[in-house]
């Protein structure tokens, strides 16, 4: 199990790296925030952990950054930063838990425990079926009856919201959200827009996006 630790503090850094490593898991640690950011885009890790005071860049920052990226790796925040806004921010912003500073650490380490259980639940079912058209989560693509829909990204990112809400209206507020973040936003003008050009897409393969405008509510996944 390999983790990215980013953690300015260097003795806390140290004792992590040990102690995470004596239980078996793969470490790879830094104390500068842009760095960490480009190790989480370049690595391939099964969780970080991630302060959010940091040098050069915060962990805020680098939160937002890789769930625009795309990249869903979970993210667990330790931050001496315990006020109640602090840690809605950060959950809101993509972060999969938060632990105060201070801690202990058979707490961090059953925190983690918890957060893989999860991201293996997620991957057991990572193939989302409507019909004819089937979504993959891990790969990031979208097919129909087996023949690839060349979509963009926000284009894919729309539909994995709806495919993983599949049945229930998901609203504009919340596509923008799972698109952009927190604190970025996407108009409905802007998310009709991709969802008319996925349509012209899958209609060039002789089918309909199994998406209906529920006007005044949101959209929703159908089977019909």
């Amino acid at each position: 199990m390999r983790l990215l630790l980013i953690e300015d503090s260097v003795s806390l850094r140290r004792t992590l790296s040990l102690g995470l490593e004596k239980l078996g898991y793969m470490i790879d640690a830094t104390g500068d925030g842009a760095e960490g950011l480009s190790m989480a885009l370049l690595g391939d890790y099964e969780l970080i952990i991630l302060d959010l005071m940091l040098p050069e860049m915060d962990g805020m920052s680098i939160l937002k950054a890789l769930r625009k990226s795309q990249k869903d790796t979970r993210v667990l925040i330790l931050s001496a930063k315990a006020e109640h806004e602090d840690k809605v921010g950060g959950l809101l912003a993509g972060a999969d838990d938060y632990l105060s500073k201070p801690f202990s650490f058979d707490e961090l380490h059953a925190r983690l425990i918890n957060l893989m259980r999860r991201g293996k639940a997620i991957q057991a079912d990572d193939k989302i079926q409507v019909g004819d058209f089937e979504l993959d989560i891990h790969s990031k693509s979208f097919c129909y009856q087996g023949q690839n829909v060349d979509l963009t990204p926000n284009e894919y990112r729309i539909l994995e919201c709806l495919f993983l809400n599949k049945t229930r209206v998901v609203t504009s507020e919340k596509m923008s959200e799972y698109i952009a973040g927190h604190y970025d936003f996407v108009s409905k003008n802007a998310i009709e827009a991709h969802l008319s050009s996925a349509r012209k897409k899958v209609r060039t393969l002789g089918a309909d996006l199994p998406v209906r405008n529920k006007r005044g509510f949101g959209y929703i996944v159908t089977e019909n």
